[in-house]
């Protein structure tokens, strides 16, 4: 245990952490509300307001169970017993994998709002809404699946001698498991980060190349009753792809990271404290990205 000791020594990094997640739930929680609102009171709220409200709820449940995994591993307070290990590691993790699969119906979801009338896409507008929710059952249930190892791995470290743990906080670490199931784990989570990012790289270039054609075809075009509409979609849309484009650096990163602590089934301090401080920037900081991006909208439709 001693390098939790060498750990809480960096006072810094402490308040840094603690800092993002009280950053990221204010603000997750500030988008989520306005969002309800929003599908609540409008006659016909779009696609994505269900979608980015979906991403907000996951990333606050995301940054408050990392809230506790930060206070256990500062040692404010320790995880009791087993279940409090298993729902803490547990949910946390299932945050993650809801946060990759979110963003990519995000991304997916404005190209289809963006796709012209004549894209095979357009089909997809009318239905996009009861497609979400059936998304969303989707990616829910496949996430709980593949995340259903770590309510088996995680245990109290004080309830268990075995010397081979691989420490997570100061109270909670995993049991070995077999290759078999090790390697079966990483490889579905890799397939669901690969298949999700793809399809988010896919969507990102697709609107790329329609802004591309939109900034030509308006070059040739000087009605001003058009204007603010076109305005108004290219910079949402260049929001939302500096969003994905933040994500995909980040969460790669993360599981670099993450990856090799469980490859090589260590624990390391700095490794952690990089860990936390890169893998949870993208919940605090897409939230204050996509407010961004509801102000643009806003503006130009009270023009």
């Amino acid at each position: 245990m001693y390098k939790y000791n060498i750990l809480s020594r960096f006072i810094g990094v402490q308040y840094i952490v603690f800092f993002e997640v009280s950053i990221g739930v204010i603000a997750n929680m500030v988008l989520l509300l306005f969002h309800v609102l929003k599908f609540l009171l409008e006659h016909r709220p779009k696609p994505t307001d269900l979608i980015i409200g979906h991403l907000a709820l996951i990333h606050a449940g995301m940054l408050l169970t990392l809230g506790f995994i930060a206070i256990d591993i500062f040692g404010f307070q320790k995880l009791e017993d087993d279940i409090a290990c298993k729902c803490v590691i547990y949910l946390h993790r299932l945050m993650r994998g809801l946060s990759v699969c979110t963003t990519c119906l995000l991304s997916v979801c404005q190209a289809i709002t963006l796709s012209p009338r004549s894209s095979c896409l357009a089909k997809f507008k009318q239905k996009s809404l009861q497609q979400n929710l059936y998304c969303f059952v989707f990616i829910w249930a496949f996430n709980m699946l593949i995340n259903g190892h770590f309510l088996i791995s995680t245990v109290t470290t004080s309830n268990v001698t075995l010397g081979s743990l691989m420490f997570v906080t100061r109270s909670c670490s995993f049991l070995p498991i077999s290759s078999s199931l090790k390697y079966t784990s990483i490889s579905l989570l890799s397939f669901q980060h690969m298949t999700f990012i793809g399809l988010m790289a896919l969507s990102s270039g697709y609107m790329v190349i329609l802004l591309c054609r939109h900034k030509r075809q308006s070059q040739h075009l000087h009605s001003t009753s058009l204007s603010p509409k076109a305005s108004a979609e290219q910079r949402a849309t260049r929001i939302i792809l500096v969003l994905m484009n933040l994500f995909i650096v980040m969460y790669i990163l993360d599981n670099i990271i993450s990856s090799t602590s469980y490859m090589l089934w260590n624990f390391d301090q700095i490794r952690l404290c990089i860990q936390i401080l890169v893998g949870n920037g993208y919940a605090t900081i897409s939230p204050l990205v996509l407010m961004r991006t509801e102000r643009v909208m806003t503006f130009f439709r009270s023009k």
